[in-house]
């Protein structure tokens, strides 16, 4: 009898563990077509004045009620793929010389400051870059690109125009700081979870630490490197102070990476406390579905492309 009202005990308490966690996956999903919704619903007027011109129209005028999304599409897209393309590497290559060359007594040093910096509000990278590193830029460097790339076809559109200080690169750097703590941390936690045999077999074999890392450490831990890369993405992509006091929140579209520019998060940001009119704010919330669709999608093509890889590694 008592095992019998045991067996009972153990049954209910699993059946309810069961649909606990049932029920919360569910509200994690209504909360998010939750969201979905009410972006889509507050969109609708937006996109039925404009129509599908508000994806490219880089007109943003809130007194002929004239808006656009193209200036803040643009201005997302630049400068989370400038930080992705600096922040990737050099976050690699931190989490590689703290798990293969790094001196025992600097790792857990290094790897604390690295963490810190994840730890840093976002403000504080925007009054910084305001004060001390959009300054920084604009007499020491900023000159120096345009003088260097001035007779070179392309770089010297990319390059052109006054040194601002502020603008798209100076948001792209401020980004890839932000992002490097996330990339560095995430890779450095799962080379570490390499077997040690296996770098050891290569090392007996003859390879050199380089060879070690590319054809053992990073097959091995790809997914989880492509994770940390898709977490410090998400973070770029959705960033909105930092970014809003460094890139200038001009709406318009320039070739060159020095002129001011603005993002999707810094223009909702700066201007849904003054958006007095439905279709004002109907298009400002035109602009947060367009982040999230964004996001979404770079979500998805990670998820697929960490799919693929779990497929080629069972075969």
């Amino acid at each position: 009898m008592m095992r019998g009202r045991a067996i009972k005990r153990f049954a209910w308490s699993d059946n309810f563990f069961r649909r606990l966690t049932q029920a919360c996956a569910l509200i994690v999903l209504l909360i998010l077509a939750g969201v979905i919704a009410s972006l889509i619903k507050g969109s609708i007027p937006a996109f039925q004045a404009f129509g599908l011109g508000f994806f490219t129209t880089v007109v943003w005028n809130p007194v002929t009620e004239k808006f656009g999304a193209g200036a803040p599409v643009f201005g997302t897209i630049v400068t989370s793929a400038i930080a992705m393309a600096i922040a990737v590497p050099l976050g690699i290559g931190i989490a590689v010389f703290l798990t293969e060359l790094c001196p025992p007594s600097l790792r857990r040093p290094i790897g604390t400051a690295i963490e810190l910096l994840a730890g840093i509000p976002s403000i504080i990278y925007g009054l910084w870059g305001l004060f001390v590193f959009a300054p920084f830029l604009q007499v020491y460097v900023q000159p120096s690109l345009i003088a260097l790339f001035a007779d070179v076809p392309v770089l010297n559109s990319l390059f052109a125009g006054p040194p601002y200080g502020i603008g798209m690169l100076t948001a792209a750097l401020i980004l890839a700081i932000m992002v490097l703590p996330f990339v560095a941390s995430i890779s450095r936690d799962v080379f570490e979870t390499v077997p040690p045999m296996l770098k050891e077999s290569a090392y007996g074999i003859g390879c050199t630490t380089w060879e070690v890392v590319w054809n053992v450490v990073i097959p091995y831990t790809r997914v989880g490197v492509i994770g940390g890369v898709m977490l410090g993405l998400g973070r770029a992509l959705g960033e909105t102070m930092a970014v809003t006091f460094v890139i200038g929140n001009a709406h318009k579209i320039s070739a060159s990476l020095l002129a001011p520019g603005t993002t999707i998060s810094a223009s909702i940001a700066n201007e849904f406390t003054e958006a007095v009119g439905d279709l004002y704010t109907s298009s400002l919330i035109a602009l947060g579905l367009i982040l999230f669709m964004i996001t979404f999608v770079v979500l998805a093509i990670a998820r697929i492309m960490l799919m693929r890889l779990e497929i080629q590694a069972g075969r």
